[in-house]
């Protein structure tokens, strides 16, 4: 018997929906797990993926990228690539292992909440590969590393991050299982597919796949190309999702989803991605910055999606293009200075040349971040010798992000950046602090959700972390010798700066 074409029985099968006899169509799609907002599964018929896919095709895709993948691996094995990389790289990868391995695994059981909950046909079959997709990255995220644990401990992170209480790992968590683990599947669909990874995805992957090539690492390029390509396709669930809820009325409930879930995106990236991007990367082997890779993927083209969709920009866009000058550069300083809280070891990325590029990037740079915070700590390290910077106790922490709350050094009205500012908020005897008016009015949107939540310096406070000391804080994170991070280039940058004011003398 001939096969039908494709085109033939692709529709009626990737829409397939039924009547249910045994059960209400209530007990089947129950309200607090598939977020239908009461629509009926008429509703939902209009549902159109713009990626479509058969099981099939999708299993000889995937099987060609893996197969591609592992054969790169293997073939450059013996080259020993991290031999010769630059500590900015190798940094970079270490910090993206362990801030995403476990995190893609986890992403799985969310594209199973909208397989199995979604009421629209076509919702559920690409929802079932995304699933897989998932496990898939967790997977092969987890693999790749592990051959350099024997090199250093760090990459063990990768499997140890997400069991851990260190505070960017806490800021992970607590932004994935808001858009992630904790929504029904309607708030999946439209904050981790369309949100998060339509609007950011792109720029940890593509950006990164981008800077691996350059910098020579063929095996993570390939990874992260590999990665990216599954994520442009179930990144496409969520927008026929938005579409329908506006459609039938619900455009605020969309729009409000979006906007939570786009801030939060940011403030996790410009901790992780911004300084990877302006700070790790060898300066000969950066492609943008990190403000031009945002302005093109979200300031750029996700706008055009949000408008083209029928949504309108979040009410806080011109705060984050504001934020653009200055959150990742205060994220990365606070790393580089407190670098023994975290899994990988830190670039200053502040030579004569790197400042050069950063002025270039960010007109304003060397007046703000050059003068007021990098300046005096060169002139100690020229004068005194270099030392462990340490932050002397757990900084102030947003109850949101859960990262430090920042601000630009030397800021004054009308300069770029913004004030070190707190914005608080009392709520049933409880006072939180929030780094922006957008963290605190995510928090009113939806304060039973975040109420009881403590910030790690919530915890230092309540006497949860014992000793109260920086040694208790770090084993409270569960950060040992050999995996605690330190100045990536051992301090020899600053031999420039003792070169030339040696010269200048």
């Amino acid at each position: 018997m001939a096969l039908l074409k494709r085109a033939d029985w692709y529709d009626i099968a990737r829409s397939t929906n039924w009547s249910p006899t045994y059960v209400t169509e209530d007990e089947l799609f129950p309200e607090e797990q598939s977020g239908a907002l009461g629509l009926p599964l008429e509703s939902w018929d209009g549902y159109d993926e713009p990626y479509k896919v058969t099981y099939r095709e999708y299993v000889r895709t995937q099987r060609e990228k893996d197969a591609g993948v592992y054969a790169v691996k293997a073939a450059l094995q013996r080259a020993n690539f991290l031999d010769t990389a630059e500590p900015g790289w190798i940094s970079i990868l270490k910090l993206h292992y362990g801030a995403f391995a476990i995190l893609e695994a986890m992403a799985s059981g969310a594209e199973s909440r909208m397989a199995r909950f979604g009421k629209a046909g076509g919702m559920r079959n690409m929802a079932t590969f995304g699933s897989l997709d998932e496990n898939r990255h967790g997977q092969i995220q987890l693999y790749f590393p592990h051959e350099h644990v024997q090199r250093s401990r760090q990459f063990d992170w990768a499997a140890k991050s997400m069991h851990t209480n260190e505070w960017a790992v806490v800021a992970a968590r607590h932004l994935f299982d808001d858009i992630m683990s904790a929504r029904d599947a309607v708030g999946v669909a439209v904050m981790l597919t369309f949100a998060f990874e339509t609007g950011f995805s792109n720029l940890q992957f593509l950006g990164l796949a981008a800077d691996a090539a350059k910098a020579g690492d063929m095996v993570f390029s390939n990874l992260a190309s590999s990665i990216q390509t599954d994520e442009a396709r179930h990144a496409q669930i969520g927008g026929p999702v938005v579409k329908i809820l506006i459609e039938n009325g619900h455009q605020d409930n969309a729009q409000r989803l979006v906007d939570i879930a786009i801030w939060r995106a940011w403030t996790l990236f410009a901790t992780v991605t911004g300084p990877s991007m302006d700070y790790y990367t060898p300066l000969e082997r950066r492609q943008q910055s990190f403000k031009e890779f945002m302005l093109e993927w979200v300031f750029g083209q996700f706008e055009r999606t949000l408008v083209d969709i029928g949504l309108d920009r979040p009410w806080y866009w011109d705060i984050m293009l504001d934020d653009l000058d200055t959150r990742h550069h205060g994220m990365h300083a606070g790393i580089w200075t407190f670098h023994q809280s975290v899994w990988w070891d830190v670039p200053p990325g502040v030579s004569p040349a790197e400042r050069e590029w950063l002025e270039d990037k960010y007109p304003g740079w060397e007046e703000t971040w050059g003068a007021h915070f990098w300046e005096p700590i060169i002139e100690r390290f020229v004068t005194d010798g270099p030392v462990e910077t340490v932050l002397p106790s757990m900084i102030p922490l947003c109850n949101m992000s859960q990262v430090p709350v920042t601000g630009t050094p030397g800021w004054t009205p009308g300069k770029t950046g913004r004030p070190l500012k707190d914005y608080p908020l009392e709520h049933k005897g409880r006072t939180y602090h929030f780094g922006s008016e957008v963290d605190r009015w995510i928090f009113q949107q939806d304060p039973e959700r975040y109420q009881d939540h403590l910030s790690i310096a919530d915890r230092m406070v309540a006497g949860m972390i014992q000793p109260p000391t920086l040694d208790g804080l770090l084993a409270y994170f569960d950060l040992r010798q050999g995996e605690q991070g330190g100045d990536a280039l051992k301090h020899s940058w600053v031999e420039a700066y003792r070169q030339a004011r040696t010269e200048a003398a």
